[in-house]
């Protein structure tokens, strides 16, 4: 008898988690199925690169004029990443959902990326997903995320992810609803609909933003509030400039917001 349940629980664990036969040393694209959601990994190789810019941009903002300032993208300051794996896409909802059995979005679609998700969130669900496939997935840290959405060893040297052309590769406030929730167009789209980067990696300019694994500091050294997460890239709901790959943002590590998402990494 207890042979018997063995069995079977090796059975249901099988059924479980897929993971496709892939070379993570050689391959480009490595593949996993969990409770029937396939997503993939894309390989990106060790590299050397200007982090930041040393370009300032001032952005006035909301009726009453505020100037923005880019001062946390700068300056400009070498940075080596080893080989990594990086999400092809955002984590989807119905990954999500596979992993954890249920789904927090706000913008509810099974192929839209999830949104409202917390830093915290992210954890667990990382942890959850490394139990059922027995890898080490993470959140990218913000020096592999600007790597990969530049395009790594591939890079031509792009605004945006893949593009100089925000149209052509993100979702954000210049082609969204993001004002109308009415309508059923509001808010996030599927993801890999846009144009891919270099690497053929999806949405790193937009529709949502994405935790990073690391705390947040100031590039030129100064103090910063290291209980901060870094998030990188733009949503559905914000103005180009947010959208550009050297752009990069904080938040504490509970809060959530229905443009914030996730990328795996590996």
């Amino acid at each position: 008898m207890k042979r018997i349940l063995f069995l079977l629980l090796v059975l249901l664990t099988a059924q479980v988690v897929i993971a496709n036969n892939v070379d993570e040393n050689n391959d480009t694209i490595a593949e996993y199925t969990i409770n029937g959601v396939t997503f993939k990994m894309v390989k990106v190789d060790a590299g050397t690169y200007n982090m930041g810019t040393d370009t300032i941009i001032k952005t006035l903002v909301g009726p009453i004029p505020i100037i923005l300032t880019n001062d946390w993208e700068r300056p400009a300051h070498e940075v080596s990443v080893p080989t990594f794996w990086i999400g092809q896409t955002e984590v989807t909802q119905e990954l999500w959902e596979a992993v954890m059995g249920k789904n927090p979005s706000y913008c509810k679609g099974a192929n839209r990326p999830v949104d409202n998700v917390s830093w915290n969130d992210c954890q667990k669900f990382i942890k959850k997903l490394n139990k059922l496939t027995g890898k080490n997935f993470r959140l990218p840290t913000e020096e592999e995320w600007e790597y990969a959405a530049r395009g790594g060893n591939k890079s031509q040297s792009f605004e945006y992810s893949g593009s100089n052309n925000i149209d052509d590769v993100a979702w954000c406030q210049s082609n969204c609803n993001f004002e109308d929730e009415k309508l059923s167009d509001y808010g996030t789209h599927s993801v890999a609909t846009k144009q891919a980067n270099e690497l053929g990696i999806y949405d790193m300019s937009g529709n949502v933003k994405e935790w990073c694994q690391n705390k947040w500091y100031k590039y030129d050294g100064s103090k910063a509030n290291s209980s901060y997460k870094s998030i990188r890239g733009g949503n559905y709901d914000t103005p180009e400039d947010y959208c550009r790959v050297v752009f990069r943002s904080l938040e504490p590590p509970r809060y959530r917001y229905k443009g914030f998402g996730l990328r795996l990494a590996l």
